[in-house]
């Protein structure tokens, strides 16, 4: 499969990059810092660029078959930015498959259902300007007719993969969620993308 990749230097995109490359997958990754990409694989193509700048998504997205975004907010306003560059290369490129790393943020609250995790009494961070950033991007594919699901990591420490038992639910976080790592984050959006267990929805994922 031909995947195109954004976010490929984070903590999830590049362990995601790794995996999709040790299965035999063709990437085409765009970075603002070609310096930050470690390896040199025959099946990697690396575009120069900025996922802001619609273009430069449009050659990121050109001759693939899907679309991974481990994207993160960055502190300013790239993922509301990005999302409807993104949406609109594909229905130019005519691609509908698109799975995306959120935060368990934009899950909706299991205390107060009416509500996102962000907005209830089960979100302990002072501030909600990266959920409202994910939101954005939910609301925006939420909007399309394209294959999407945007998988929901809780706490996020640095981690590869692991054996543990990874739990998963439609729209909430599993009872009791604590954490999760971006190497099990990864290896979560890999096999969504292959085999599309939750299309048209946020999955909450934890341990």
């Amino acid at each position: 499969m031909k995947v195109a990749l954004f976010g490929a230097t984070g903590r999830v995109g590049s362990s995601l990059l790794n995996r999709l490359l040790e299965e035999g997958h063709e990437v085409t990754a765009l970075v603002r810092d070609e310096s930050r990409i470690k390896q040199a694989h025959k099946s990697l193509t690396i575009v120069k660029g900025d996922a802001k700048n619609s273009q430069d998504v449009k050659n990121t997205i050109r001759d693939t078959h899907a679309i991974l975004s481990a994207l993160n907010t960055d502190g300013g306003t790239t993922l509301s930015v990005a999302i409807p560059h993104i949406i609109e290369a594909m229905y130019e490129y005519d691609l509908s498959k698109i799975v995306t790393v959120g935060t368990a943020g934009i899950l909706q609250s299991r205390l107060q259902p009416a509500l996102y995790r962000f907005q209830s009494s089960e979100s302990k961070r002072k501030t909600s300007r990266a959920a409202e950033e994910h939101l954005k991007v939910y609301k925006a594919l939420a909007d399309t007719s394209l294959k999407w699901t945007i998988v929901c990591p809780t706490y996020l420490p640095d981690g590869g993969e692991t054996d543990q038992v990874i739990r998963a639910e439609k729209n909430m976080l599993p009872k009791d969620g604590k954490l999760i790592t971006a190497g099990d984050t990864a290896k979560f959006v890999y096999n969504e993308l292959l085999e599309s267990n939750y299309p048209y929805c946020r999955v909450g994922i934890c341990y």
